[in-house]
């Protein structure tokens, strides 16, 4: 708690380095990159007791509530909404746990916030769950990025602060700059989140080579210098395993597997993920064939 305990507002970031955001319906939330946006800041209240807890209060005036509608019939994630509570329960209730320089925010009945990522409809949005599959086991750690801060009770010099960047974007005109994203028990501390990197561009291929035009082209921010980190993290981004990257020759169209390096300059990059059981990795030469 004692992060949270001097903040006023807050963003937190997904592993997937996305911001838990408001939508505008002012009813769901989702993953979205711009940081910037007043929809990604959340106003902390704090609840004491015997084990303190959290609400977070969006740009609506609507709570952050772990809801029992589940997500999707079948799996286990339930919904994550904004609301208005007749009264003010446990449902809007968070207990946050330190991970090293992380936070998982954590329900009374033992779910975590998590933002998840894959395919549609899974990418982007935010269940509460607890995770079963180590590939996910990192969706439920958030960075916090504390852009509001109460005054200090004591007569310290107030903490440095941090230039708001992320992305390449600043924040508005009137919004106080960027600590750093932890606070100890007595100071801010930690470094930014590295923001340098390259934008990959990627489809995922059907069998044959294809691309199925139904996944469409995403994109993100990849802060990795190896095809071996980009494959475990378009792993990540698909929530598909034993995939081979490749890149579409410009000559003859054809796929080919990437395995030497990665441009140089953090040059932007368009790959195609490709499963290493389908037809077409059968033709790439040994061993990337599986």
């Amino acid at each position: 708690m004692d992060f949270f305990r001097r903040a006023r507002v807050v963003r937190l970031r997904s592993h997937h380095d996305k911001y838990l955001t408001a939508d505008e319906d002012e009813e769901h939330v989702c993953q979205d990159r711009n940081g910037a946006s007043r929809n990604a800041r959340w106003a902390v209240e704090i609840v004491d007791g015997p084990a303190p807890v959290l609400r977070l209060k969006s740009c609506y005036d609507r709570y952050l509530t772990a809801s029992n509608e589940p997500f999707l019939l079948g799996v286990t994630g339930r919904k994550v909404l904004q609301t208005v509570p007749p009264r003010l329960d446990s449902s809007v209730e968070w207990e946050p746990i330190r991970d090293g320089v992380q936070v998982k925010l954590k329900t009374r009945y033992g779910h975590f916030l998590r933002g998840n990522g894959g395919l549609p409809p899974w990418r982007n949005s935010i269940t509460h769950d607890i995770p079963h599959r180590t590939a996910t086991q990192d969706w439920i750690l958030w960075d916090v990025d504390v852009v509001d801060i109460l005054p200090s009770p004591s007569a310290s010099p107030a903490a440095p602060y941090l230039p708001a960047e992320h992305h390449g974007a600043s924040e508005p005109p009137n919004m106080s700059p960027k600590l750093s994203k932890m606070e100890s028990s007595s100071s801010f501390s930690g470094s930014l989140h590295k923001v340098e990197g390259r934008t990959i561009h990627y489809t995922v291929a059907d069998n044959d080579g294809s691309v199925d035009e139904s996944f469409g082209e995403s994109s993100f921010i990849f802060n990795g210098l190896s095809v071996e980190e980009l494959t475990h993290k378009l792993e990540e981004e698909t929530n598909l395993s034993d995939i081979i990257v490749c890149y579409r020759n410009p000559v003859n169209d054809k796929l080919c597997p990437l395995h030497l390096t990665l441009p140089p300059n953090n040059m932007t990059m368009h790959v195609v993920v490709v499963q290493a059981s389908s037809k077409v990795a059968k033709t790439f030469p040994w061993p990337l064939a599986g």
